[in-house]
């Protein structure tokens, strides 16, 4: 256990397969340190925003992070707009906010299609401030616009571990953390822990439990976000990997490795952020496989470019959503886990949880999941395509436009931005012989 912890830390290429490109992603292993020097300006810059509230353009590695900090302190302060649902995004106060563009690639289609929205509505360069990548086409554009502030990151550090670098820590300063009390306690993380954590996980996995199941808190429930894109993106790829089942209740199988995770503090989060990361990549180590790339993200994005290439959209049949039920009962096998995947308006959390465990409980505790579309796009897609043929799908989609909304300087509307990438998505489930229904509803209760 020792010997991985002093290889990982050493940055040993060997640890994965021939090949990986952890070269130029592990600099996630100092960044604490690195921020811990830089906490006093960050502080300074964020008490100089004052701005009733923030307005957070990202997805995936870019938004999750910061959404778990807000969550943990239900903060009203900032809005992470991770979603091309019209109406959600049409909601979005814009009024007396500061817009945070966060893009490790600077070409990211939908923190760009947000920031096209919100800059046609409030151009104003000093209420804006961007985190990237250094020379990508975002920074170039934050320059040249004049915006108040341009954060490159370090480039060595891919999205989903990337919480404790800029693209986590700018958010966090915002919301009022003591960074430098989150970089001592990331810093202080069990590590010996975190190699015992990746370990098992590996293991069990190879023994046949890979749904990772990890019991949150109540208050903290939000962190399975991030979790469960961090594990599902690293390690789902080449018919392997961990499926991660965030949960705030004890759910227990044959296929279950249940992991309880101890917070009480939101700055405890820092550490578990820490541990979970270097468990990640030993479990890769363990896996024989790369917990650094992310093969098959690109499918469903180019899948999406060709169904806007050659619009209008296709009809695309679904089912009735009242045969949920019946589907899942014929199709679900011993072992298999549920995905459900709502491409609708934010702010029915409650409501997906709820069906989550409908569903788990009416098909005798199988392991399920819930998110919305397009965020898991940019998180457990990975998995669902690149990992074992153990998902059953469901996807959700509008029957009827939720709102009218153009993107400026788009040949679409948001409406039909979405559409395309549920489409995309879909096809992209099927290319790879994986089982999905699709079914239209214009209220979630619709669905047996």
């Amino acid at each position: 256990m020792s010997d991985l912890l002093s290889r990982l830390e050493a940055r040993d290429a060997s640890l994965w397969p021939e090949g990986n490109v952890s070269a130029n992603r592990l600099g996630w292993l100092d960044v604490p340190r690195r921020m811990a020097e830089e906490a006093a300006d960050l502080r300074a810059w964020a008490d100089s925003i004052d701005r009733e509230r923030v307005v957070l353009l990202g997805m995936g590695g870019s938004s999750l992070g910061p959404e778990v900090l807000r969550a943990a302190i239900d903060s009203d302060r900032l809005v992470v707009l991770d979603t091309t649902d019209p109406a959600t995004v049409l909601e979005t106060p814009l009024g007396d906010s500061f817009f945070v563009v966060s893009s490790k690639s600077g070409t990211t289609l939908e923190p760009n299609a947000l920031l096209a929205h919100c800059w046609a509505r409030v151009p104003d360069p000093t209420r804006y401030a961007a985190i990237t990548d250094p020379g990508t086409p975002l920074a170039a554009l934050g320059q040249e616009r004049g915006f108040h502030r341009v954060f490159e990151n370090q480039a060595d550090i891919g999205g989903r571990y990337s919480v404790l670098s800029y693209f986590g820590m700018v958010p966090a300063a915002l919301l009022g953390y003591d960074l430098a009390a989150i970089c001592e306690r990331a810093l202080a993380a069990d590590r010996d822990g975190a190699v015992e954590l990746g370990l098992a996980m590996g293991q069990a996995a190879q023994e046949g439990r890979d749904k990772i199941t990890i019991v949150v808190p109540e208050a903290f429930a939000a962190f399975g976000l991030w979790v469960e894109q961090l594990i599902a993106e690293s390690t789902g790829k080449q018919g392997t990997g961990c499926v991660p089942v965030p949960t705030t209740e004890v759910e227990t199988g044959t296929d279950r490795h249940v992991v309880a995770l101890e917070v009480d503090d939101p700055l405890d989060l820092a550490a578990e952020f820490y541990k979970w990361e270097v468990a990640t990549a030993v479990a890769g180590h363990v896996l024989g496989i790369d917990p650094f790339d992310e093969p098959n993200v690109t499918e469903s994005k180019n899948n999406t470019a060709k169904v806007l290439d050659a619009l209008p959209l296709p009809r695309t049949a679904s089912d009735d959503p009242a045969t949920v039920s019946s589907w899942l009962e014929g199709h679900v096998r011993p072992g298999d886990y549920v995905s459900i995947q709502a491409y609708l308006p934010y702010g029915q959390e409650d409501a997906l949880e709820r069906l989550r465990r409908t569903v788990r409980d009416g098909l005798g505790g199988v392991a399920v999941t819930a998110g919305y579309g397009p965020r898991f796009l940019h998180s457990t897609g990975q998995l669902h395509k690149g990992g074992p043929n153990e998902v059953v799908a469901v996807q959700i989609v509008a029957r009827n436009p939720t709102a009218e909304l153009p993107i400026p300087e788009h040949p679409y509307d948001f409406g039909t931005l979405i559409a395309a990438q549920a489409i995309g998505d879909h096809q992209s489930l099927v290319t790879h012989d994986r089982r999905v229904l699709r079914v239209a509803v214009d209220d979630l209760s619709e669905i047996a």
